[in-house]
């Protein structure tokens, strides 16, 4: 007769049971903290960030009278310490942190657009475009097909220089690999492709100043005097296209002398300003200052341009008010690694060679990293952003006097949740003192996160389906 076998710990794995993951070892050492409950309050008030920021310190905030109003201290905390919210916007990082910032971006977009947030409600009645610019051409690329259209499917059956055909003929889902990749990658102008994306930022300011230019022109006065009678606000959000272009969505508006409180003229209208726009993009050149290694170049827009004019809910119509303002958020928590590339800087060519990304990403940090090593294109800073393919400007970026700041609506948060303590008009304010000891989670520590970012994601949707 068989005696059952007894389970015997492990002794070399200090009396724990083999088959346990490091995780659960971890998750079985964090609930027999003292402190787990205050700890696990914290991580859902952060919203179940992926990799908090931990600071030790202090608030006090009392009244010119000398009467204590708060007083906060991290010295009572779990480890002494607090747990913040990292505020990083992309998605791949920060699932919590960026759906914050994406709703942030949307009430900054939308004040600009329907008033709120210190912005008159009068900036309804100006003209208001929504604009689309895009990278030019620099090779022929696979495209996503819809119904039963296929990709590069012409006439020519032709070879290109490096035997490679000129058509494609297959039809691409917009997940496709192919998709955005070169038809042939020798014949693919990756030098101006990387150049083009370090003098997009210089390019949109001279579109600015050009159609302001144009605007003067069309009101009949001089370049000096038109912020006496008008003002241009715009806020723009950078998107990456399959191929690895960077392409522009804007929304811009006109306001009288003193912005967003005052009306435009009469003669600036819609229809003006959208003809201001068309005849700016289609002039504006960026010419890049003379390297001997690769000679003149001047950048231009490419030639799809969309502008449209935005319009109010009421009126209908797929422009409208609030769908610019969630088109433009949710591309603010995008960055190149939608389109297969990296989040994180490059630091050797090595690191470019083994990196997961297309063969075209690769070609494109590549020649990111080759060009950066010139000393007549050191201030183009490529090597620094070989990761974003060598655009470094922000995600969005914004005219001072289109709308809020970013700082105000978190200023704002922060007051509803303190709501809770009144003060008088006697307080003088607060006095802080605080430090950082640390950031991100343990294995286990990730995982409740994870767990507290899906319920909150979870209950919102039951929200959203109750109100519908």
């Amino acid at each position: 007769m068989n005696t059952p076998r007894k389970w015997r710990p492990d002794a070399s794995n200090s009396g724990r049971p083999r088959y346990l993951s490091d995780t659960e070892r971890d998750l079985i050492r964090l609930a027999q903290e003292p402190g787990f409950p205050r700890w696990t309050e914290q991580i859902k008030s952060a919203g179940g960030c992926a990799h908090p920021i931990y600071l030790s310190g202090r608030t006090t905030t009392a009244t010119d009278t000398g009467i204590l109003i708060r007083h906060y201290d991290t010295a009572n905390e779990p480890g002494g310490r607090l747990a913040v919210r990292c505020r990083n916007r992309r998605e791949t990082r920060c699932q919590p942190c960026s759906y914050l910032h994406a709703g942030d971006t949307f009430h900054l977009v939308r004040s600009g657009l329907i008033g709120g947030k210190e912005i008159p409600v009068q900036v309804t009645g100006h003209p208001r475009l929504f604009v689309t610019l895009t990278a030019p051409s620099f090779g022929a690329v696979h495209r996503t097909t819809s119904g039963t259209s296929r990709c590069r499917l012409t006439r020519d059956h032709s070879t290109c220089e490096h035997g490679q055909p000129r058509q494609c003929g297959l039809i691409h889902a917009p997940d496709d690999p192919l998709t955005g990749q070169p038809l042939c990658p020798d014949c693919y102008d990756y030098t101006s492709h990387v150049l083009w994306h370090a003098h997009a930022g210089v390019l949109w300011n001279r579109t600015a100043i050009a159609v302001r230019r144009h605007l003067a022109s069309a009101g009949g006065v001089t370049q000096s005097k038109l912020p006496t009678l008008v003002r241009l606000s715009f806020a723009k959000v950078a998107e990456y296209q399959r191929r690895g272009a960077v392409h522009f969505h804007a929304v811009i508006r006109l306001d009288g002398p003193q912005g967003p409180e005052s009306s435009p003229p009469e003669w600036a209208s819609a229809a003006v300003l959208t003809q201001a726009v068309r005849t700016a993009v289609k002039a504006v050149q960026a010419p890049m200052r003379h390297a001997p290694a690769l000679g003149d170049r001047v950048f231009v827009w490419g030639s799809q341009i969309d502008v449209h004019t935005i319009r109010r809910a009421l009126d209908g119509g797929p422009v409208t008010e609030e769908a610019v303002a969630a088109y433009v958020a949710k591309y603010t928590s995008k960055s190149v690694s939608d389109s297969g590339g990296l989040d994180q800087p490059v630091t050797s060519a090595e690191e470019i060679t083994l990196a997961p990304v297309s063969a075209h990403l690769r070609a494109l940090m590549g020649t990111c990293w080759r060009l950066g090593g010139l000393a007549e294109l050191e201030h183009l800073r490529l090597r620094p952003w070989t990761h974003t393919l060598g655009y470094r400007g922000h995600v969005l970026t914004k005219s001072r006097r289109y709308s809020t700041t970013y700082r105000a609506l978190r200023d704002a948060r922060t007051a509803h949740h303190q709501s809770d303590s009144p003060v008088t008009a006697e307080e003088i304010g607060s006095v802080s003192e605080w430090r950082y000891v640390g950031s991100g989670h343990t294995p286990a520590e990730s995982e409740v996160a994870a767990g507290v970012a899906q319920d909150l994601c979870d209950l919102r949707e039951i929200k959203r389906t109750l109100r519908l």
